[in-house]
């Protein structure tokens, strides 16, 4: 039988040195939140994120990545990236069985769990300006850094080409 346990953060780190696909990590304390992220950033440079695991009316699921305070209309979202009916959040038990993550530690990086290719990679396109992205390595105890190039790559080679927009703000400029 197949192994299909989730990949560990090592794992991940090497994996990506395997690519080829530049890195550096940085171990911090466990944070929760993207406000719990706040006093170990001066030592991260590049753009930070928050990551979203959502799904749709049908049952489809989406993670979608932004930079770490852009406000989001979650109201409208399911609009811009092809979703049917409002999105709701994915709970613990689907997240750990489609990405191999716990809450507090969604990732991008976990599309590298999604070996059946059923989640869809939203990426906001503030994202991809060519600064460095901050994401964690499956676990919330650490931050990887790595190059836009290189990050789009590695969503690609784990078959996730990732679809890249303008995600909604809402009217009052708050998160929805």
């Amino acid at each position: 039988m197949k192994d299909v346990s989730p990949v560990t953060p090592d794992a991940l780190c090497a994996y990506l040195a395997e690519q080829g696909l530049a890195f550096h990590r940085t171990d911090h304390p466990a944070v929760f939140t993207v406000a719990e992220t706040a006093p170990h950033r001066d030592e991260m440079i590049g753009l930070h994120t928050k990551n979203l695991f959502l799904k749709d009316k049908k049952g489809r699921f989406f993670l979608v990545s932004a930079q770490a305070h852009a406000p989001i209309d979650l109201k409208r979202l399911h609009e811009r990236i092809g979703a049917s009916g409002r999105l709701s959040f994915g709970s613990a038990e689907q997240l750990m069985e489609k990405l191999g993550v716990t809450p507090g530690s969604v990732t991008a990086f976990a599309v590298i769990n999604d070996r059946a290719g059923e989640v869809t990679m939203v990426l906001d396109a503030a994202l991809t300006t060519g600064e460095d992205v901050n994401f964690h390595p499956l676990i919330n105890t650490a931050t990887l850094r790595i190059g836009r190039d290189d990050f789009l790559a590695f969503l690609r080679r784990t078959g996730h080409e990732p679809l890249i927009v303008d995600l909604p703000v809402p009217p009052d400029g708050q998160n929805a």
